[in-house]
């Protein structure tokens, strides 16, 4: 892709927002194009709120777009793309939330994400390439239902091993990677691009 059709890369954080020390930060601070979604200030557990937040950003952007999502930001990504039309170039998918059954301590409980809109997860084909990044020991959702979503979105599963949440608790911090999947999304971007013309 020539560098004026490089896409924005939009960083969709979880519900612990803004972490300091967490790759997808780290990651935003080594690229040239790139918008990460603020936090909330209020209704941090509204998903429409969530949406908006991504919304108000994209809508910023002229150009094609690459999402760069992690944990709940995936979730927020997937119900964002159900419901607008707004067109994405592709999107990394990293260790999905289940957000579906009971989270352990310290995260929201069940109904709390319930009454907020959560779920049901989507399940249809996501309208642009993307790749879920499944952790085998992930404590904040089962491998096989990571399995499950990757293929009713469409997604090309890349099992990244035991990276629990892939959150800086686990470990990370640097996560190269991500950069690594990034570069082979934009590879599959590109082909299809050029196929087209």
């Amino acid at each position: 892709m020539s560098s004026t059709a490089s896409p924005t890369v939009v960083i969709v954080p979880g519900l612990r927002d803004h972490v300091e020390d967490h790759w997808q930060t780290l990651m935003a601070a080594g690229l040239d194009k790139v918008r990460i979604v603020p936090p909330l200030e209020h209704d941090k557990l509204s998903l429409d709120a969530r949406m908006a937040a991504l919304d108000a950003v994209l809508a910023d952007i002229d150009g094609p777009v690459v999402l760069v999502a992690h944990s709940a930001g995936v979730l927020i990504a997937v119900h964002w793309a159900a419901r607008h039309d707004r067109p994405i170039a592709g999107a990394i998918l990293a260790t999905p939330a289940d957000l579906s059954t009971p989270l352990p301590a310290g995260y929201p409980a069940l109904e709390d994400l319930e009454a907020n809109g959560w779920n049901p997860i989507p399940r249809g084909p996501l309208p642009f390439p993307s790749i879920v990044a499944a952790s085998t020991n992930d404590p904040l959702a089962d491998f096989t239902v990571v399995v499950e979503l990757a293929r009713a979105w469409g997604s090309r599963l890349v099992d990244v091993g035991e990276v629990g949440h892939l959150n800086p608790a686990a470990g990370y911090g640097e996560w190269p990677r991500a950069t690594e999947l990034l570069d082979e999304l934009l590879i599959t971007i590109g082909a299809a691009t050029a196929s087209k013309h």
